[in-house]
């Protein structure tokens, strides 16, 4: 028999200790500011020029740009670099999955990416840092340099579809891994947290860490309340040591 193969679902917890706020945690940005949902609403964003104005100034704002990975996200790319097969799907946006060593190619960002900016009309991908640079220097809704249209991150708002090409992938992952973590996420965001129940059904060990119960707890092995920085490393190492160890007990 090969390797378990160890999935690790991400959400919006894992990154705040590098700085990025979370979304519906209790100090998250959509508690704090109710409407700045219609920032990143599909619907609002292309029919309203200040909205999208708004927008701009909350991506300059936030600085996700300049996040760095954290211990937590180092902990993943170590379990892969260690040669415990791994793979990520990630609802963050944030890119740092890939920054911390994990290869691209093994993360499945649900959400899209907020390190690029997609034109709505012609359908062109170019940097953020570009875009954001046109804002700071004084365009508040930089348009499409080759077509004119509106320009958006490159991320799923709401309103949109997910990719269906990313999801096929991490649905294939959540149904064939061995264990499933899920860290940082309130696992209430369809399709993405139906992932955690998909793995369980398969008979996958499914692990949550995250400060506040989740609606899919009762299907877990294990629950982690503790911080995600110091929680997550060491659960991995542990995982770690027991596949090295050649045993299978970690999952099915």
């Amino acid at each position: 028999m090969g390797k378990p193969l160890v999935a690790v679902f991400s959400g919006a917890g894992m990154s705040t200790d590098s700085g990025i706020p979370d979304y519906r945690g209790p100090q998250g940005l959509w508690r704090r500011d109710p409407d700045a949902e219609k920032l990143v609403t599909y619907e609002y964003y292309m029919a309203d020029p200040e909205i999208r104005r708004r927008s701009w100034r909350m991506r300059a704002e936030i600085g996700a740009l300049a996040a760095q990975p954290n211990a937590a996200h180092r902990a993943v790319a170590a379990l892969e670099t260690a040669g415990v097969p791994t793979r990520v799907i990630t609802q963050n946006v944030d890119g740092l999955h890939q920054l911390a060593g994990t290869p691209a190619r093994k993360v499945f960002e649900l959400h899209g990416t907020a390190r690029a900016v997609v034109c709505t009309r012609c359908h062109a991908r170019s940097g953020m840092e570009a875009a954001l640079a046109r804002v700071a220097a004084g365009d508040p809704d930089p348009a499409c340099t080759q077509c004119g249209g509106i320009l958006k991150s490159a991320t799923v708002m709401f309103g949109e579809r997910l990719d269906p090409q990313v999801l096929a992938g991490a649905v294939a992952v959540a149904k064939g891994c061995d264990v499933f973590i899920a860290v940082g996420s309130t696992l209430q965001v369809q399709p993405a947290a139906s992932l955690a129940g998909m793995a369980a059904e398969a008979g996958a060990r499914l692990i949550i860490v995250n400060a506040e119960e989740t609606p899919y707890d009762s299907l877990a092995q294990e629950l982690v309340r503790e911080p995600i920085g110091t929680a997550l490393p060491a659960l991995l190492a542990r995982i770690r040591a027991q596949v090295q160890d050649g045993g299978r007990a970690v999952g099915r």
